[in-house]
């Protein structure tokens, strides 16, 4: 934790929860990730839902690797420090209907094209 940023040869030799297969898709760039940096962990646990990883990274002082917008559910007792090198991606993908007028979804796309085009 005293570290500004975790590489992947940290998590070797280290108690570490992973996904489960139902979070199939950050399963997959978690896994890629690991594969690239030649990294190999074995799982202690696996987990497939944010509250889930938060109670066992507390409960067993164990390491996992998350999406960043985790670390707003973060409890106190849990700490987050961000990747070093090249960080995995997930994309995303949005369904909403053309009818909706909702304002928070005319917001919402509003900063998506902002992002896009900056």
């Amino acid at each position: 934790a005293a570290r500004p940023f975790v590489r992947a040869q940290d998590l070797v030799d280290q108690p570490f929860i992973g996904m489960a297969s139902k979070a199939r898709e950050l399963r997959a760039v978690i896994d890629r990730y690991l594969d690239l940096e030649g990294v190999q962990v074995l799982p202690s646990q696996e987990v497939d839902n944010p509250a889930m990883v938060m109670s066992l990274v507390a409960s067993t002082r164990g390491l996992t690797l998350i999406p960043a917008y985790v670390q707003n559910l973060m409890p106190w007792s849990v700490t987050s420090r961000p990747l070093g090198g090249d960080v995995p991606m997930i994309d995303l993908s949005i369904g909403y209907s053309k009818t909706n007028t909702s304002p928070v979804l005319k917001l919402f796309l509003s900063r998506l094209t902002e992002l896009s085009t900056a």
